[in-house]
């Protein structure tokens, strides 16, 4: 299977969006097409050995508009043309401005007294808008004719010329009552409709264009022992890239020498600048705060860290929630419909109430002009497109509408221990120092026989002794003891340091002390003893501790009422201890990377799960699961693993991607309700159900200004989004 992108035009309504959908879907050959009206593009997956791309373009040329495939994302060249399109839009609103105001001013105020030639003014004024300013309608609508089919162009060419050409009709036959106002203000209003929305189309995107906009243009290399500038298009891995204060770093890669803090708030969301030092890794994009450092290039391109983010949340603008469907589904049906009742309208008025022709032609253009299905069309991918740059920007990258539509529905939610919980490293906990003993002398002492192990938990306690400046004494006559501990001696002494099982082993008295090892235990710490003979100096406790903001995210979790429960291959009495500390609703202990999998399930049978993990160990049970959550600062494998990837590794930002996905499946509610609600309200005002009784009868003019405010007002409501709190 192969997976393309095709830039659509042409494309105005959801009717256009649905009919290309369904045009390529009926491809032999054709796995699944995204048509997404917002960014004018359709995602297709397809099996090149039953068709090709050249079928794939035809197929919708066919339907009457302009395909063809995507050289990828030149944002620069896509803003240019959005600017043109935009342009071009205007242009063609104020020509229609110019020559329908004057129509509506004869039309409507110079009615009952008209000057002399008025109805030939009027017509002289309405052709221009009709068959210029229209023009890219009929254009629209004369293709989708020819592929036998209809769209929303169909709905207002049909209407407007109905109207024009019985006024020309009038005019020949020498008959004073004629309708260029209606043709011309309508048409000025569609016009006016699609330049308000393509600037709102437009702002939806945002999110991208300041992530493009933070690529920095010049990167300082050396090359051959000289220092000089290229373009960061230039830089290649392994260079050897310089970063001076207050600069950019060009690209993603290992810091070799210097140190500095470097901001990464516009990457990851977090506000506070971190630390990089020797062996640290830099991520494309990022301010350098005060100091001077140089890294060696590891991803440059498309590979680096900020462009798999922009082409994440391109893709992820580009799908489709499957509440789409129900639009597209009634998108479908909805024009043919709307032009059968149109025609039903004029007939009914015509001759089954035996109006005026005159009367029966307003109905049936009314009805033709409210019911353009654009804001249907626009209901969703706009909500979308703003639900997944507003998580962006605070570092929680959502992979698409079927992603941030199931987040909502969340029952469970499954956390990984290490590294998702807690902070996924050793830290050092607790010292204590018994008789005459000083704590430097025991630290050092301590740290010189660590320096030599191996052990995992070594590195925290010299990580600690490091910052603490802790004194390293010369060790001789070092032995491990594996599941025990160490000997060596430090300045001619022997000492051991090690667990309980050491001690007990080497006869140290530690019979007094064995309660509160046994509580720290408890509390899943590990705890090793020093001991010189046989005596105990005092010991220090390792455990991997739990992040700042866990607590506080499971709770507000529970408050959702979603049952959270933890899973680990740790030791029971760790994974009790943690699951104590955080207020988990369940644990399961001692469980192996491929049996996580099953245990998401077994929790499936009760509702939609969530796993949150690191993305690679816990790759099955984020796959298994309905809704992944990679917390992997931005790893590749992270970027690759789950539906949602947050680019801190903060539990609270799963709280805030549930939060998210809620409020944006909100906003397309409410959009389907309006743009479901004015053309259920519309058409049959339009088609005059109420003359009878109140004697409204809409005006053509009118309900084009109500379809133009329709799309406008879904497409501000998603854009209100940006401003909720998360």
């Amino acid at each position: 299977m192969k997976k393309e992108t095709l830039e659509i035009t042409g494309m105005h309504c959801a009717s256009c969006s649905s009919m290309v959908n369904r045009a390529l879907n009926k491809l032999d050959g054709m796995e699944s097409a995204n048509v997404n009206l917002s960014t004018n593009k359709a995602t297709i997956v397809y099996d090149d050995k039953k068709v090709d791309l050249k079928e794939v373009l035809e197929a919708v040329k066919k339907k009457g508009y302009g395909a063809k495939i995507s050289q990828g994302s030149d944002f620069e060249k896509e803003e240019e043309k959005r600017k043109k399109e935009y342009k071009q839009i205007r242009k063609q609103f104020f020509i229609g401005l110019t020559f329908a105001l004057p129509v509506f001013i004869l039309g409507m105020f110079f009615m009952k007294n008209p000057i002399p030639y008025q109805a030939i003014i009027m017509g002289l004024l309405a052709t221009p808008v009709q068959f210029y300013v229209a023009w890219p309608m009929y254009k629209s609508a004369f293709a989708a004719l020819k592929g036998k089919s209809a769209n929303m162009d169909t709905l207002v060419v049909m209407g407007t010329s109905a109207a024009y050409f019985y006024s020309i009709y009038q005019l020949i036959m020498g008959m004073a009552h004629v309708y260029f106002e209606a043709s011309a203000v309508l048409i000025t209003i569609v016009i006016f409709g699609r330049l308000l929305e393509a600037k709102a189309k437009g702002r939806t995107s945002d999110a991208i264009k300041k992530l493009v906009g933070l690529k920095p243009k010049i990167a300082t290399i050396v090359r051959d022992g000289i220092e000089m500038k290229v373009k960061v298009d230039d830089v290649q891995v392994g260079d050897y890239v310089v970063v001076k204060p207050g600069e950019k770093v060009p690209v993603d890669g290992i810091v070799l020498h210097g140190n500095s803090s470097v901001d990464e708030s516009m990457v990851t969301g977090e506000s506070i600048p971190v630390e990089k030092i020797k062996g640290n890794t830099v991520i494309g994009a990022t301010i350098n705060k005060h100091g001077n450092f140089t890294f060696k290039a590891t991803k440059v391109g498309s590979n680096t860290t900020l462009s798999k983010i922009i082409k994440l949340i391109e893709d992820a603008q580009g799908n489709k929630a499957p509440i789409q469907r129900f639009a597209d589904t009634v998108s479908a049906y909805f024009v043919p419909s709307v032009l059968l009742i149109a025609l039903g309208t004029f007939l009914v008025w015509l001759l089954g109430l035996k109006a005026e022709f005159s009367f029966a032609l307003q109905a049936g253009i009314a009805v033709l002009v409210i019911a353009c299905p654009c804001a249907l069309g626009l209901a969703t991918p706009t909500a979308i497109m703003v639900g997944t740059g507003k998580g962006a920007k605070k570092g929680i990258l959502i992979k698409g509408g079927e992603a941030l539509e199931t987040s909502h529905k969340i029952k469970s939610i499954i956390l990984d221990k290490t590294g998702t919980i807690t902070k996924g490293k050793p830290t050092v906990t607790n010292i204590t120092v018994f008789e005459k003993n000083k704590l430097e002398n025991v630290l050092s002492i301590i740290a010189s026989l660590e320096k030599k192990s191996e052990h995992p938990l070594a590195e925290a306690i010299i990580s600690y002794t490091d910052k603490e400046r802790i004194p390293i004494e010369k060790v001789t006559n070092f032995k491990a003891i594996s599941g025990f501990g160490i000997i060596g001696s430090v300045n001619k002494r022997e000492y051991s340091f090690g667990n309980t099982k050491l001690m007990i082993k080497n006869k140290v008295d530690i019979k007094g002390h064995i309660p509160e090892i046994h509580d720290l235990e408890e509390e899943g710490k590990t705890v090793m003893i020093l001991a010189y003979k046989k005596t105990i100096m005092g010991y220090i406790a390792v455990a991997d501790v739990v992040k700042e903001s866990s607590k506080e995210a499971i709770k507000q979790l529970q408050s959702m009422k979603i049952k959270v429960y933890m899973l680990t291959g740790d030791n029971e009495r760790t994974a009790k201890a943690i699951a104590k500390q955080v207020g988990v609703d369940g644990y399961t202990a001692e469980v192996l990377p491929e049996d996580k999998a099953n245990e998401v399930k077994k929790l499936q049978q009760m509702g939609v799960v969530a796993m949150v993990g690191d993305g690679i160990n816990d790759a099955p049970a984020l796959a298994q699961a309905d809704i992944g959550i990679a917390m992997g600062s931005g790893t590749d494998v992270a970027m690759e693993s789950g539906e949602i990837v947050l680019m801190k590794d903060d539990l609270m930002d799963v709280v805030r991607a549930i939060k998210l996905s809620k409020m944006t499946m909100s906003k397309i509610r409410q959009n389907m309700f309006w743009a479901l609600f004015y053309n259920v309200l519309g058409i049959p005002i339009a088609a005059g159900v109420l003359y009878g009784l109140t004697g409204w009868l809409l005006n053509p003019m009118i309900a084009g200004g109500a379809m133009a405010l329709s799309s406008v007002s879904v497409v501000s409501n998603s854009l209100l989004l940006r401003i909720k709190k998360l």
